[in-house]
């Protein structure tokens, strides 16, 4: 990789602030290759000194990077290019699959699949009666062997699904394969804090942010078949919503 001096250009007459034209510049270079994935910046002092800066304005423009997932800082290893983020749209499709087509190795450990009496509110939203046995899956997606998201489902007793089926293909797929599409869900999109299993099994830090999807699956026939609630790691996943107007 050339030196940042060859690829960062400043305008020092801009009125855009020093760090943020350096923090752009590094953004575009990430996100067109030319600095790829797993790449290792220079120290802090060594980039300031190609550009000519000071060292916290640079630090600062790493920091904005680390902040939106594109860097990754530790101790004793320093900054590194982290893996491409995946964005996908608000839209009825497969992680696994959206992971395929991204050109991301997907791969599946299933934590637990068994059969359990439905609680009430799962049963609720399968519209099912209290204790009706249910299918309760919790699998730890990886992509490019990096863990991504725990997924934590619900689904009819009823639809096919095996362990075995899950750790070489997607959920949505098993459920095609056994005569079930899935047509629409109704999802809500949220926040909140790792708890110390999920920080372990994510390899993020206890507390980290991640995105929490909590979703009902319908059927052709409008039958609800999936209760889910995923846990994705907000440093490299993102969601695009496309909105449209009259």
């Amino acid at each position: 990789m050339q030196s940042l001096d060859q690829l960062v250009t400043i305008d020092r007459s801009s009125p855009v602030p020093l760090y943020f034209q350096v923090a752009q510049r590094l953004q575009n270079l990430i996100e067109s290759g030319q600095i790829p994935p797993g790449a290792r910046l220079d120290n802090e002092l060594v980039v300031a000194e190609q550009l000519g800066l000071s060292r916290p304005t640079v630090r600062q423009a790493l920091q904005y990077l680390v902040e939106k997932g594109m860097l990754s800082r530790k101790r004793g290893v320093g900054t590194s290019v982290v893996n491409n983020r995946l964005r996908r749209k608000v839209e009825m499709t497969s992680l696994y699959e959206d992971l395929e087509r991204a050109g991301r190795r997907p791969r599946t450990e299933v934590l637990s699949c068994e059969l359990v009496p439905a609680p009430e509110k799962v049963a609720a939203a399968l519209l099912l009666e209290p204790g009706t046995e249910v299918l309760a899956l919790e699998r730890l997606r990886f992509a490019d062997d990096e863990p991504l998201a725990i997924l934590r489902n619900h689904v009819r007793a009823d639809l096919g699904v095996t362990a075995e089926g899950l750790a070489s293909r997607g959920l949505y797929q098993l459920l095609r394969a056994a005569g079930t599409e899935v047509k629409a869900a109704e999802q809500t999109v949220g926040a909140r804090q790792a708890t110390a299993t999920e920080a372990t099994l994510l390899q993020e830090s206890r507390g980290a942010t991640l995105l929490k999807l909590h979703r009902v699956a319908f059927d052709a026939d409008g039958r609800p078949v999936e209760f889910g609630r995923d846990l994705y790691r907000a440093s490299l996943y993102s969601i695009d919503i496309s909105v449209g107007f009259d």
